[in-house]
């Protein structure tokens, strides 16, 4: 059984007991989340598509941790100018556990 999310402006493939990185959520570790808005649903051969989403089709997610991804560097140099500069950007991020996928 799989499903096909939508959160935080991309798309997700889970199944039941994934562990997903996601854009930031509110919420503390160990509370429960549901997805609402779930694109596709897929059991065994039988595949449910949405127009856009699938109506009564649920993921529920359990928070495992907040954190901050890897340091991703903006360099700018302009050259013979003495002109430099350099920032550092640490994106938010949410560590989710998938617990359960449910269809209408």
């Amino acid at each position: 059984m799989f499903a096909v999310i939508k959160t935080g402006g991309k798309q997700y493939r889970v199944a039941a007991d994934d562990v997903v990185t996601i854009s930031n959520l509110t919420g503390n570790p160990g509370d429960t989340i549901e997805f609402g808005e779930v694109l596709a649903y897929g059991d065994g051969d039988n595949t449910t598509l949405g127009a856009p989403f699938v109506s009564g089709a649920k993921v529920t997610a359990e928070i495992v941790e907040h954190g901050r991804s890897k340091t991703v560097i903006a360099f700018k140099k302009r050259r013979r100018q003495n002109s430099r500069r350099k920032r550092g950007q640490r994106q938010m991020h949410t560590v989710v556990r998938i617990t359960g996928i449910s269809a209408a």
